[in-house]
């Protein structure tokens, strides 16, 4: 899962760790070097969120061009810009893709069912959508295809992997199916638990490796995304129906966002399969001498993982 940029991350990741960890206590490097790595994972996005404020500051009605048009040229540059300097893979290029056409067919569907809504101009706009909206969801399948390779991510034990499939179309398909049929979402909620309470993240920080439940990581991005939303939407850039700008996007977004990352997740694995593994990942003293470690019981040091 390595390429010519994986290694020149993992080369800086070990000078930056061994500078901090030469100066401060273990623990507090770790997770320095873990913040440092998330938001180095999520860049595409922070500079997404970043252009939304900015240009709500600066924009000016009577300018040529409409500030969606403008943040539709500037999301493709971001996109240029981490293509050709190799802070992104083509691999992962065609996970952005997917993310790019699902999201915009569900930001058509919601905004004509009057979910949400687009209020400014813009000449690129399908259907009252901006073309840069879709760039608000490749920035998720931005930030999980890298931060699977900049941690070295595993996910074991991996649940059948037809069964996640089924599972992400149907919460896929429910966003949809809601507005006319009944709303399966308590449903879905329990299945994402049922079907990953077992899976765990498997991440390395340095020379050690450490773990977290999928389900909670799924809830704690959930929160991040929500936090998110609510610079969209002081911004002016989508509003929901009944919102007014500055107004708090409401807590239940986060439940849509978490069951949303079950189908990002999903899409992700559908070209990044090497990360997943059928059965737990366990400690053995024969591969590289890494250290495994973790926020549960099953954690060991001195040990290198394997998938088994």
């Amino acid at each position: 899962m390595t390429d010519g940029t994986g290694n020149r991350t993992r080369r800086l990741e070990r000078r930056l760790g061994d500078w901090m960890r030469a100066r401060l206590p273990h623990v507090l490097s770790e997770l320095v070097m873990f913040t440092l790595k998330q938001g180095w994972a999520a860049l595409f996005g922070a500079l997404l969120l970043m252009g939304l404020i900015v240009s709500d500051r600066i924009w000016q009605p009577g300018w040529p061009l409409a500030r969606y048009d403008a943040l539709l040229i500037y999301a493709l540059a971001l996109q240029a810009l981490f293509l050709l300097t190799g802070m992104e893979s083509w691999r992962e290029a065609k996970v952005i893709a997917l993310f790019h056409l699902t999201g915009t067919a569900m930001e058509i569907f919601k905004v004509q069912a009057g979910s949400w809504d687009y209020p400014g101009d813009g000449l690129l706009k399908l259907w009252g959508v901006p073309l840069f909206s879709g760039f608000m969801y490749a920035s998720v399948g931005s930030y999980m295809a890298r931060v699977i390779r900049l941690f070295d991510m595993r996910f074991a034990p991996y649940p059948p992997f037809a069964l996640t499939l089924l599972l992400a179309v149907a919460i896929y398909v429910n966003f949809f199916a809601h507005h006319f049929l009944p709303d399966i979402r308590p449903a879905l909620f329990a299945a994402t638990v049922l079907l990953y309470a077992r899976t765990r993240i498997w991440f390395r920080i340095g020379d050690a490796r450490y773990w977290m439940p999928l389900p909670l990581a799924a809830f704690l991005s959930s929160f991040f995304l929500w936090l998110a939303e609510n610079i969209g939407t002081a911004t002016r850039t989508w509003l929901y129906t009944g919102q007014v700008a500055g107004e708090m996007v409401r807590f239940s977004k986060m439940g849509s966002w978490y069951l949303l990352l079950y189908v990002s997740f999903v899409t992700v694995t559908l070209i990044l399969r090497d990360a997943l593994g059928n059965r737990a990942l366990r400690t053995s003293v024969a591969a590289s001498g890494d250290a495994v470690s973790g926020v549960g019981p099953d954690a060991a040091q001195g040990a290198a993982p394997s998938i088994r």
